[in-house]
C-alpha cells in the first residue's frame, strides 16, 4: 500500500502544481494585454420563419357586381399572399402611396375608395363619394392627398391622406379615365374620354390650390378623340399622352402646357408605361399585333417596334434589361369561347423576342381584351414579374433570373349562388408593384 500511495501521490501533486502555473500565466497575459484578448461570446440568431419582407405587390379582385371585390399584398421575397383585405363593389384601379405604405382602391359601382395598410389587411377605411360618382383611376405622388377620377360626373376627388375625407372635388369638364401627377407634385394631369360625337380633351390641376387650367390644345396632326392613358417622365418635364382614337403618342411640357411632339403608334393603342431606367415608353396595340419602344428622351419620341400577338399590357425591369408582354388570345364561338393567355420576353436593347411564357388557357370570363384582363407589374427589385389573369382566377408570378413561370396565386374566393356548389374564384383586374 505504500508503494501504491507514492506512485499515485507523485503525479496528483505534479499535476496540481501544473495546474496553478498555467492559470497564473492565463492571469498574467490577460492583465498585461487590456481589454483586447477578453473573450466576446456572438449570439447565434435562428433563421425566423416568416422574416419581413421589402417588397410587395397588390393585385385588385372583382366580386362580380353585387358582391364586395378583394385586394390581396404578395411578399415579392416569399412568393405568398401576406394578407387579403375585402374592399368595394367593383374595383377597377388603385395606387400605393405615401411611400407604398397604403392601398387606395377604386370601387365605380358603389362610389366608394377603399384604404388599408400594406402591413395590415385591416381596418379598411371607406371613403363615400356622390352617387353616380363612378370612380375608376387613382394616382398621387405626394404624401398628403390622393386623388380619384371620376368618370360619372366629369370630376376628380382630392382625399387628404392624413384623416381620409374629400377635401375638394373638382370638375375637369369631361370623363376622366386616367390621371398622372408629376413627380415634383406640381401638377396632375387628366385624360377625358371621348363620347358619342365629343371628342375627348386633356387637362392640368395645380395640386397647390386645386385649381383647373384651360383645356390642353391637341396638335393638329394628332386630335384628342379618345385619350386613354396618361403618364409622367421622371424629371417632371414632359407628360404623355396616349390617344386610342387618334393612334398618336403626345408629349407635353407642363411648364406651358403645351404640346411639344408627337408620333404615330396605330389607332387602337391603348396602354402605355413609363420605363424610367432607360427613359422610354412602351406602348402596346392589339388592334395591329405590336409593341413599340418610344425613346422619351427628345420630343421626336424615335420609335423600334416589335411584333407581339393581342399585347394588352407590358412591364418593364427596373435593371434594363427586358420588356414582358401580356397577350390574350380569344379563340372558339360563344357561349364555348376560351381565352388563351401568354407572357412574351422582350430584350430592351433591340425588343427582340428571349422567350414566350405560356400561362392559362380558360373558358373565356371576362376577355375584355384591355389591360384590367392581363395586367402586368415587376417588383421593384426586378425579380419577378405579376400577371392579373383575370379569366383564371389567378395571378402568374413569373422568376425573372430564368424566366420562368414560378406559380399561380388563387385569387380570393368569390360569392356564388345555387346550383353551384362551390365558391369560384375572384377575378384579378389590377396588379401593382410597391417600392
Amino acid at each position: 500500500m505504500r508503494i501504491l500511495d507514492l506512485r499515485v501521490g507523485i503525479p496528483m501533486k505534479l499535476l496540481r502544481v501544473l495546474r496553478a502555473v498555467a492559470t497564473f500565466l492565463l492571469l498574467l497575459v490577460w492583465t498585461a494585454c487590456g481589454d483586447y484578448y477578453r473573450p466576446v461570446a456572438f449570439p447565434l440568431t435562428p433563421s425566423q420563419p416568416n422574416p419581413g419582407f421589402s417588397h410587395v405587390a397588390v393585385v385588385i379582385s372583382g366580386n362580380g357586381p353585387k358582391n364586395p371585390g378583394a385586394s390581396t399584398t404578395i411578399d415579392v421575397s416569399g412568393d405568398t399572399a401576406t394578407s387579403q383585405a375585402t374592399v368595394g363593389i367593383m374595383p377597377v384601379h388603385a395606387a400605393l402611396v405615401q411611400n407604398g405604405t397604403r392601398v387606395y382602391v377604386a370601387n365605380s359601382l358603389d362610389d366608394s375608395v377603399s384604404t388599408f395598410s400594406t402591413l395590415s389587411p385591416t381596418p379598411v377605411n371607406t371613403i363615400s363619394l356622390p352617387t353616380g360618382s363612378g370612380p375608376d383611376f387613382v394616382a398621387s405622388t405626394e404624401t398628403a392627398n390622393v386623388y380619384v377620377a371620376n368618370f360619372g360626373n366629369g370630376t376628380v376627388s382630392a382625399i387628404s391622406t392624413a384623416n381620409n375625407v374629400v377635401t375638394n372635388t373638382i370638375v375637369v369638364g369631361g370623363s376622366p379615365v386616367s390621371m398622372s401627377e408629376l413627380p415634383n407634385g406640381q401638377k396632375l394631369y387628366v385624360a377625358n374620354a371621348g363620347t358619342a360625337g365629343v371628342n375627348g380633351s386633356v387637362v392640368s390641376i395645380n395640386t397647390i390650390d386645386e385649381s383647373v387650367n384651360p383645356p390642353i390644345a391637341a396638335s393638329a396632326t394628332a386630335p384628342w378623340l379618345s385619350p386613354v392613358w396618361v403618364v409622367s417622365r421622371s424629371d417632371s418635364q414632359r407628360i404623355y399622352v396616349l390617344d386610342k382614337g387618334s393612334g398618336f403618342v403626345s408629349a407635353i411640357d407642363p411648364n406651358f402646357d403645351v404640346v411639344k411632339g408627337t408620333v404615330s403608334v396605330g389607332i387602337g393603342a391603348d396602354f402605355i408605361i413609363y420605363d424610367p431606367t432607360l427613359n422610354r415608353l412602351y406602348v402596346t396595340n392589339p388592334s395591329t399585333n405590336t409593341v413599340m419602344a418610344l425613346d422619351a428622351s427628345t420630343d421626336a419620341l424615335t420609335a423600334i417596334t416589335a411584333s407581339v400577338a393581342n399585347p394588352v399590357s407590358v412591364a418593364a425591369l427596373l435593371d434594363g434589361t427586358r420588356a414582358y408582354v401580356a397577350s390574350a388570345t380569344v379563340s372558339g364561338t360563344a357561349p364555348t369561347q376560351t381565352v388563351s393567355s401568354s407572357v412574351t420576353v422582350l430584350n430592351t436593347t433591340d425588343l427582340s423576342v428571349k422567350t414566350t411564357i405560356p400561362l392559362t388557357s380558360v373558358p373565356v370570363v371576362c376577355a375584355t381584351k384591355t389591360w384590367s384582363e392581363l395586367m402586368t407589374a415587376a417588383a421593384a427589385d426586378s425579380s419577378r414579374v405579376y400577371v392579373g389573369n383575370c379569366d383564371a382566377g389567378n395571378t402568374a408570378i413569373i422568376q425573372t433570373s430564368n424566366d420562368t413561370l414560378l406559380l399561380q396565386l388563387p385569387a380570393p374566393l368569390g360569392a356564388f349562388t345555387p346550383p353551384a356548389t362551390k365558391p369560384p374564384l375572384q377575378n384579378p383586374v389590377f396588379v401593382l408593384a410597391g417600392p
